[in-house]
């Protein structure tokens, strides 16, 4: 017997169940195929606009900063202020997002840009959101090469560009518009919801960020 089927047999035994109950797998087909619904807040359904500014207000409320731009070639200027404005070195790191790869880096001469995964070296990260999520100032990233995951956890400043078009209100908004996306059965592996930078409170309930994961979160709303 492998690790897993004993884990599974002990749940079943926890159960009551034997794994083979029809009405049970017939529910569990049925909320595979039909995807149904949670509750949804009313706190993200709100016009356009409104909704932009719930984003980036919840966004920093949760320790993220946020920039404003008007338009995808304003990105790599805000690199190079956000880098220099924290003594940072002027030089960042991004997935091969043809969003990112198109744009003018050209004009911050002094900007470093490399491509690819990160091994744990980098300082500064950018990433380019699937979308974002007004009602907790979330950003969603999906995982492969053009944005890869190890961008989220490893450099210690994660910059993340958003378009103010893909902002949902809410959770199940994004879930459904990643399902039409995909497909079924061609979701990302990984799929991570990102709410302000990694922190903890573990050790005398004194908030500390960086425990896990990046120790700055700079979010960049486009449009």
């Amino acid at each position: 017997m492998s690790s897993r089927d004993a884990i599974l047999g002990r749940i079943r035994r926890s159960l009551d169940v034997s794994g083979t109950d029809a009405t049970r797998l017939a529910a569990a087909r049925h909320r595979l195929v039909e995807t149904p619904v949670n509750v949804v807040p009313a706190r993200g359904q709100l016009p356009d606009a409104e909704r932009v500014e719930l984003f980036v207000r919840k966004a920093g409320d949760v320790f993220a900063s946020v920039a404003r731009l008007d338009k995808r070639d304003d990105i790599p200027a805000a690199v190079a202020d956000y880098l220099r404005t924290r003594n940072l070195p002027q030089a960042i790191r991004h997935g091969s997002d043809p969003r990112l790869a198109g744009l003018p880096w050209g004009r911050e001469a002094q900007l470093a840009v490399t491509v690819g995964p990160s091994d744990g070296k980098d300082l500064a990260g950018l990433s380019y959101a699937d979308s974002g999520v007004a009602e907790t100032g979330t950003v969603v990233l999906t995982s492969g090469q053009d944005n890869p995951t190890t961008l989220n956890f490893l450099p210690d400043h994660h910059i993340v560009a958003v378009d103010a078009s893909t902002i949902a209100g809410d959770y199940e908004t994004v879930w459904t518009n990643l399902r039409r996306r995909f497909g079924a059965g061609a979701m990302p592996r990984t799929v991570n919801f990102i709410t302000g930078p990694s922190r903890s409170a573990d050790i005398e309930e004194t908030l500390l960020l960086g425990a896990h994961g990046p120790r700055s979160l700079h979010i960049l709303v486009v449009g």
